[in-house]
């Protein structure tokens, strides 16, 4: 990201309004965007080079061009070591990546072994986004990695496989029966994702995650006069209310964007495969899936993503009391939520 570069100058966190939801949502399209991997070795460098013009004072306002280069700058680089993530796992190719996966685990009439593997290779492919853009200061060990993996294979695989055991059973109609098939997935992604929040951050809600005082613009303007940056304001303290509110958001978030994308395109599908074009033609199905699922992801996962922001502002009240009477402007304090 772009606080990674060299500069004391810090650039306004986005070109939208934060505190709002669509602004949110906005925000989340930019950083999500998958045009930002046409720009290349070549296009990053220029990217970098405008960033760090504009953080050395070198450059005034904030100009389209500028946005367009934080913008690549942000989907590209880590926020703690300044090197790209690699390709696949950045979130600009998150569409991109999910996308072969998201279509196996939605294959119309999978089977149960179908199904497992397939949760499988999601997971794996979890691991890996988790690992890449993991906080370095903070890094997972090789032993949290696994212990994630196997929790997160287990919840999915049991539920996944739990459930497709259980459809046949069920006492409805063929229709509803069908439904409930093609929703396997969805509900085994979900509850993955919210076993893998808690198993990677049980951390964080054991020791608290550091808090900071609220700056308005005229404080950062002092420190940036005074050669002084955002990340030179030390922490209050750790919170663990903090930590549970952040993991909890979180675990939300994940449900959350998992819902259109796990949902919605299997829902459309059973409506369309009643259709006489597509009825009994699986390569088409197929196709028609793949689709449904692209269009999903690049519509919904920004609406998703906005639902809370990444940094919280609140109370210094609602924390502990060793934060009152501590917060910056207008008593109120600041702390990352993480993804």
């Amino acid at each position: 990201m772009s606080s990674s570069l060299p500069g004391n100058r810090a650039l306004p966190e986005s070109r939208y309004d934060l505190g709002t939801y669509w602004g949110r949502v906005r925000h989340a399209a930019d950083i999500s965007d998958p045009r930002t991997l046409l720009a290349g070795t070549k296009g990053l460098e220029q990217a970098k080079q405008l960033v760090m013009a504009y953080k050395a004072g070198q450059m005034e306002d904030m100009t389209p061009e500028l946005w367009h280069a934080k913008k690549i700058v942000d989907s590209t680089l880590h926020p703690d070591t300044g090197e790209p993530v690699l390709l696949p796992f950045r979130m600009s190719c998150f569409v991109l990546s999910n996308l072969v996966v998201t279509a196996g685990m939605l294959t119309p009439g999978l089977g149960t072994a179908g199904t497992l593997a397939w949760q499988v290779v999601n997971q794996s492919l979890n691991v890996a986004i988790n690992s890449s853009n993991a906080n370095k200061s903070s890094p997972m060990t090789t032993a949290m990695l696994a212990k994630s993996f196997a929790l997160a294979v287990g919840a999915s695989c049991t539920v996944a496989g739990g459930l497709k055991t259980l459809v046949p059973y069920i006492k409805a109609p063929p229709r509803v029966k069908l439904i409930a098939d093609r929703l396997v997935p969805f509900f085994a992604v979900v509850s993955a994702g919210v076993v893998n929040v808690y198993v990677m951050r049980a951390e964080e809600r054991r020791t608290g995650i550091d808090v900071f005082p609220a700056l308005s613009a005229s404080d950062i303007e002092d420190l940036e006069a005074q050669g002084k940056s955002v990340k030179d304001i030390p922490s209050l303290g750790k919170s663990k209310i903090a930590a549970d509110r952040a993991v909890r958001e979180t675990a939300i978030s994940r449900c959350v964007s998992a819902t259109p994308i796990m949902a919605i395109p299997p829902l459309i599908l059973v409506q369309l495969q009643q259709k006489k074009w597509l009825k009994g033609n699986m390569k088409r199905a197929m196709a028609v899936n793949v689709g449904l699922i692209g269009l999903t992801s690049v519509f919904a996962l920004p609406l998703a993503l906005g639902v809370f922001p990444a940094k919280q502002t609140v109370p210094a009240t609602l924390l502990g009391s060793e934060f009152h009477d501590r917060g910056g402007t207008s008593g109120m304090v600041t702390f990352n939520r993480g993804l």
